[in-house]
């Protein structure tokens, strides 16, 4: 017996160093990220960076090397910094060429994030379809939830725990009537009310097929989603942006990115190397272009795209450190399960 207690004392010890010991280097010797915080700007025609140096000044720069002080950085970047142009009376009637107005700004401005950790999530299966059309400023959680078998939809009644079979019969007819294949591989959705309007959700069924469906004062919406050939949805993202100008993005089997514009036309864009399952996803965008930036384990890389075709303008890309000392670890980006792993 005390044999075995060594054994399984000195077995411990061993786990807890190589979990701490990692831990402990890594927290001593970890720097600042030196990826800097990076737009493009179409008036520059180049990327703009905005990098905190060691010395606590803040340095803007373009890749060819030119240094901008604050006030010219807010307007090379007028969509960006657009309240302080307004408070400094200095917003410009039109920009490229184009008139335009501070509400217009405000309106297509946008940000977006999808993060490799959420992707890799362990799901309930259950989700909640919000009223599109309820006549109200202010969206409303329902009082149930759905989820996808291999027979149809099924809408379940969350305070009673009872299925709602006349709701429930409703939408698997109209799913079926459009062709989709029970049972539904990916559902994606924003469920929840903070935001300004709902646009249900984007789903591929069992044969791959994309559809659009979402609840329109109480009765399905479901659309069909033509996609060009060759292009086979893998991962997809519901877009509730203020202008309406997009319905959804998704990638397919070769990590391109997509996009589902407002008439359900599928463009693709210059993004093609987008993989959701490893990396992380963020598109700062205005009524010009877009600036999408994919972080990867090895590098953070930038992309400029037209905002009208989402054609690629340009690119950059700065390296990424590798992390700190390997070791046991409980917890991973890839999934939200706690358990020992190298």
């Amino acid at each position: 017996m005390i044999r075995f207690s060594k054994i399984f004392l000195g077995v411990t010890i061993v786990l807890v160093l190589l979990w701490q010991l990692p831990w402990c280097y890594n927290f001593l010797t970890v720097r600042p990220a030196s990826v800097p915080f990076t737009l493009y700007s179409g008036l520059a025609g180049d990327f703009i960076s905005v990098a905190r140096q060691r010395s606590g000044t803040v340095e803007r720069t373009d890749r060819a090397g030119n240094v901008y002080t604050q006030e010219q950085a807010d307007s090379l970047l007028p969509f960006f910094y657009v309240r302080q142009l307004m408070s400094d009376e200095r917003f410009p009637d039109t920009l490229m060429g184009v008139p335009v107005t501070p509400r217009e700004v405000q309106l297509t401005n946008f940000t977006f994030r999808a993060s490799a950790q959420d992707i890799n999530a362990c799901l309930p299966g259950l989700y909640p379809l919000l009223e599109s059309m309820s006549g109200r400023v202010d969206l409303e959680m329902p009082d149930d939830v759905f989820r996808f078998t291999s027979e149809g939809i099924e809408f379940i009644d969350m305070k009673a725990n009872s299925r709602k079979d006349g709701k429930s019969r409703l939408f698997t007819q109209t799913l079926a009537n459009k062709g989709f294949c029970f049972p539904a591989t990916c559902v994606a959705g924003n469920p929840t009310t903070r935001k300004e309007y709902d646009e249900g959700y984007l789903l591929l069924d069992a044969e791959g097929k994309l559809f659009h469906m979402k609840q329109m004062r109480g009765r399905p919406y479901v659309k069909v989603v033509e996609l060009p050939d060759g292009v086979r949805p893998c991962h997809l993202f519901v877009t509730e942006f203020r202008s309406r100008q997009t319905r959804g993005l998704f990638t397919d089997k070769n990590h391109r990115l997509y996009v589902v514009a407002a008439d359900y036309r599928i463009v693709p864009t210059g993004v093609d190397a987008y993989n959701p399952e490893t990396d992380d996803l963020l598109i700062i965008g205005n009524m010009m272009d877009w600036t999408v930036n994919v972080r990867t384990s090895q590098s953070s890389d930038y992309y400029a795209l037209r905002a009208d075709d989402y054609s690629l303008i340009g690119r950059m890309s700065y390296p990424v450190g590798q992390g700190g000392l390997p070791g046991l670890h409980f917890t991973s980006s890839a999934d939200k399960f706690v358990f020992p792993r190298l």
